[in-house]
């Protein structure tokens, strides 16, 4: 209940300030004001919305089914590990930022630069938290199952993959919200839907209100999906304390 009592409060006081100071609208518009804007332009906002979301889930989802097979190569081969994680590095080096215009250029307006892009973003929080997880499992444990005619099968499946999952579920959720900017900052650079398209023409018509409307939208989903991914981090695996408390 704190952090709740706390966020209305700075609303309130934001409320206030704002009436109280007389700040025009195109600076700074009240609370209320963006409220009445979500409101009025509800249906528009809400397909852009899902835009916004589609990209991102599809982006972040293809991050992982290419980020899993390299953590899985790279935790589990040294020529694989010395070979990928230079590439890696330099990968995330390069500001994303500055590729988004490329991507535009390349491959146009539709999803496919948005997708990209977020893979790129997203990628090496997954590979490095999932390489860590599984090249941190108890040698113990190993023994253990081996002693007990196990196959490498079995001990991956009782005992590498449950290991990993903990760490593996950092680097999701950073990379969860890594996602939803990856996707606004595609939106940024080229696009003619979703939440960073309509912060562009709010901003080129200093529709201020709307600008604001559509970053707190674009901040509850993140949340959303990151509180979603702690969710199923509880379910899969109870045993873990988890980072979104």
């Amino acid at each position: 209940m704190a952090p709740v009592a706390l966020l209305v409060g700075l609303i309130l006081l934001w409320e206030l300030l704002v009436r109280v100071l007389g700040v025009r609208e195109f600076t700074l518009p009240a609370p209320t004001s963006i409220a009445a804007t979500l409101l009025e332009d509800a249906e528009s906002l809400t397909g852009h919305f899902l835009t916004t979301l589609g990209q991102t889930l599809l982006g972040y989802a293809a991050a992982i089914v290419l980020g899993v097979p390299l953590a899985f190569l790279i935790a589990y081969s040294r020529i694989a590990e010395r070979t990928l994680y230079p590439l890696l590095v330099t990968a995330q080096s390069v500001p994303k930022v500055a590729i988004a215009p490329i991507l535009v250029m390349w491959l146009g307006f539709g999803i496919l630069p948005k997708v990209i892009l977020i893979i790129l973003i997203c990628i090496f929080p997954i590979v490095v938290s999932c390489a860590a997880g599984l090249k941190s499992t108890d040698e113990e444990f190993i023994e253990l199952s081996r002693s007990l005619k196990a196959s490498e099968w079995q001990i991956f499946r009782k005992v590498r993959f449950p290991s990993a999952l903990p760490q593996t579920f950092v680097g999701l959720k950073v990379a969860m919200t890594l996602a939803v900017i990856g996707a606004v900052v595609g939106e940024f650079s080229g696009a003619d839907a979703g939440l960073g398209f309509v912060v562009i023409i709010a901003g080129g018509t200093a529709n201020t209100s709307l600008a604001f409307a559509s970053i707190l939208l674009l901040s509850a989903m993140s949340v959303a999906l990151f509180y979603g991914l702690v969710a199923l981090e509880r379910l899969l695996v109870p045993w873990a304390s988890t980072t979104g408390d």
